[in-house]
């Protein structure tokens, strides 16, 4: 659901952590509210962080907004250590185009409880977009 108010930053985006308990899930809900009236869907990491940019879906450009995560804990378990473990260990399976070295690192890391989750790299792509306020609820 898109919300527009008054406030400072101008468009509110709102993610419902209830709607969704999986990376897939995030994606359609992310696509349901930032892509809409568009064919295009997040489907990737990379493809979530290139809509943020702007200049297609909702987002114009560069205009500042605030994302409202709902149900956040939620979404922190979800996309917790378990999910983010699965996610890396299917790239492994699958191999190519994947960097498999990269990616058991990126696991091992994880495993040693210094890699981070799905949640949090969600959370830094859209903390790098200076011109987005993230507000976990």
């Amino acid at each position: 659901m898109l919300n527009t108010s008054n406030n400072n930053t101008g468009k509110v985006i709102v993610i419902h952590g209830g709607h969704f308990s999986s990376l897939g899930g995030f994606y359609e809900e992310a696509s349901s509210v930032l892509m809409k009236n568009t064919d295009w869907k997040v489907g990737t990491l990379d493809g979530f962080n290139d809509i943020l940019y702007g200049g297609f879906g909702i987002i114009e450009g560069k205009e500042e907004f605030e994302i409202i995560w709902k149900e956040s804990e939620k979404s922190k378990e979800d996309l917790g250590y378990e999910a983010t473990r699965e996610f890396y260990e299917n790239k492994i399976r699958q191999g190519k185009p994947f960097n498999i070295e990269l990616i058991q690192q990126k696991l091992d890391e994880l495993i040693e409880g210094k890699g981070q989750t799905l949640f949090e790299i969600l959370v830094e792509i859209i903390e790098s977009h200076t011109n987005i306020t993230l507000r976990l609820e």
